[in-house]
C-alpha cells in the first residue's frame, strides 16, 4: 500500500520508500525524500519562479533516464504550471516548484532538478550567468579549480562576483548574479570569457565542445546561458553511481583542492554544511550584488 502523507495541507502519495536507488551506497528512495525535505529551504530558493526540467531516474541511475520539460502525467492541480517560450514561435507548459508540497511531489518522482538562468515572468532575461567547467580525463576537478580561480579574478575585473558549486558529477559551476540581461547578451559575454581563458591558460582550457580537443583540458561551457538551456540546480542530487549533490563550496575549498575527493559531497554531507555555512549561494538573491555586463 502506498503511504499517504500530508505536507502543508496537501496530501501526497509517497511510493516505494524502501527501494534502493543507489546500489553503491544502499541509499533508498525514502532517504532521497528525507534529503530533499532537509534541504528544502535553500533548494526552494533556487527553484522558485523558474521553469523546471526533470531528469527522472525511477529505478536508480543505472535504469532508464527520462529528461523532460513537460509536466509529468498526473501532475496535481495544486502544482504550479506556467506557460513559457520554447522557441521564437512556440510556447509550452512547465512545472514551477515554489513550495514544499510541490518539492516533495517532484522528489517522489525521483528527479534531478534543472533550471534556466531566468525566471518565468522574465523569459530569456537572465538574472545569473553560469560557467560550467567540465574536465576531460585525465583532467579532474583539481584542474577545474585552477581555471575557476582565474575566471573569478577575470570576472572581478569587470565588476562581477562569482560563486562556486560542484556539478555533482566531475566538474565545477561558477554562478554570477546579474541585473536582468537578455540571455543572448549573457551568452555572448560568457563565450568571450571562455575564449579569453583558452588564450591565457594555454594547454589547460578549451572553449569548444569538440571531444577530440578535450582530453586533459577543462572545457569552459558557456552554452548553458542560452535561454533554452538549463543547469543542475544547487542542492540537487545527481543520477550518478553514488548520491552526490551539486553542492555550493567556498573559495577557500576551491583554492585548496588537491584531489578530486576533496570536492565530492554526498547527500549525507549537506545538512552539516548548511549548519556551518548556511547557503553559500544566498548572495545570488541580493540585488546589491547583481552586476551588469561590461
Amino acid at each position: 500500500m502506498t503511504p499517504i502523507t500530508e505536507v502543508e495541507g496537501r496530501r501526497l502519495a509517497l511510493s516505494n520508500l524502501e527501494k534502493v536507488l543507489y546500489p553503491a551506497t544502499g541509499t533508498t528512495k525514502g532517504e532521497v525524500l528525507h534529503y530533499y525535505a532537509l534541504t528544502a529551504t535553500p533548494l526552494l530558493a533556487h527553484l522558485r519562479n523558474r521553469p523546471l526540467s526533470f531528469l527522472r531516474y525511477p529505478d536508480g541511475p543505472d535504469g532508464q533516464l527520462f529528461f523532460t520539460k513537460n509536466p509529468p502525467p498526473g501532475t496535481p492541480s495544486w502544482v504550479r504550471v506556467a506557460e513559457v517560450p520554447r522557441s521564437s514561435r512556440e510556447t509550452g507548459e512547465q512545472v514551477v516548484v515554489d513550495d514544499l508540497p510541490s518539492l516533495m511531489w517532484a522528489a517522489n518522482l525521483v528527479v534531478e532538478f534543472h533550471t534556466p538562468q531566468w525566471q518565468v515572468d522574465e523569459p530569456a532575461r537572465a538574472d545569473r550567468m553560469v560557467l560550467d567547467l567540465d574536465p576531460g580525463p585525465p583532467a579532474t576537478v583539481v584542474e577545474c579549480c585552477s581555471v575557476a580561480v582565474w575566471l573569478r579574478e577575470r570576472l572581478a575585473a569587470d565588476g562581477l562576483e562569482a560563486y562556486a558549486k560542484t556539478s555533482g558529477s566531475k566538474g565545477l559551476h561558477l554562478l554570477v548574479p546579474l541585473e536582468p540581461t537578455p540571455s543572448a547578451d549573457v551568452s555572448a559575454y560568457a563565450r568571450t570569457l571562455a575564449v579569453e581563458a583558452e588564450a591565457e591558460l594555454a594547454g589547460l582550457v578549451v572553449h569548444r565542445m569538440t571531444r577530440a580537443l578535450r582530453p586533459g583540458k577543462v572545457f569552459v561551457d558557456h552554452s548553458q546561458n542560452a535561454a533554452a538551456k538549463t543547469t543542475a540546480t544547487p542542492y540537487t542530487l545527481r543520477a550518478r553511481s553514488e548520491p552526490t549533490v551539486s553542492a555550493p563550496v567556498t573559495w577557500e575549498e576551491v583554492e585548496a583542492c588537491g584531489s578530486p575527493a576533496d570536492l565530492v559531497f554526498r547527500h549525507g554531507d549537506i545538512e552539516g554544511r548548511l549548519g556551518r555555512y548556511g547557503d553559500l549561494l544566498a548572495p545570488l538573491f541580493d540585488p546589491a550584488r547583481a552586476g551588469s555586463l561590461p
